[in-house]
């Protein structure tokens, strides 16, 4: 099967998600589609080869973001270089530390980040290795 997967998050307010994405996350606006009552109902967002995509929640429609039944039951797992500074970068911009970025036991350097929305993003990336120093004297 030849399938793709774009995860849409539903938020109170789509073009505050599109501008908080973009800027927190360096991400780049695709496609935005509105409907004929001004609802943002699709805007496709991507950074780097990941895309995801935020719509208005709409009760009548079954769009129920996280802040209007009192949080998120997904984690978001974003893979980055320098999970430091995409955290940093997401707090600039309104989110708040849940799990601060640390070195974790299992070769990841992760925390967990709320968004202004309400989602849930664990901020990961590998462990720096730093090569071993040589004495150049002993060569």
């Amino acid at each position: 099967m030849n399938a793709q997967l774009v995860p849409k998050l539903l938020v109170t307010d789509a073009d505050a998600a599109i501008t908080f994405y973009t800027k927190a996350l360096g991400a780049q606006l695709r496609l935005r589609v509105v409907d004929h009552d001004g609802v943002v109902n699709h805007a496709e967002i991507a950074t780097g080869s990941t895309v995801f995509a935020v719509a208005q929640s709409v009760k009548d429609w079954g769009w129920i973001d996280p802040q209007s039944i009192g949080g998120s039951p997904v984690l978001l797992v974003l893979t980055v270089v320098d999970p430091d500074s995409t955290a940093d970068r997401m707090v600039e911009h309104g989110a708040q530390v849940v799990i601060p970025i640390d070195d974790r036991p299992y070769g990841k350097r992760e925390g967990r980040i709320q968004d202004p929305f309400g989602h849930l993003w664990v901020i990961s990336g590998d462990l720096q290795q730093t090569a071993p120093s040589i004495d150049a004297t002993k060569i």
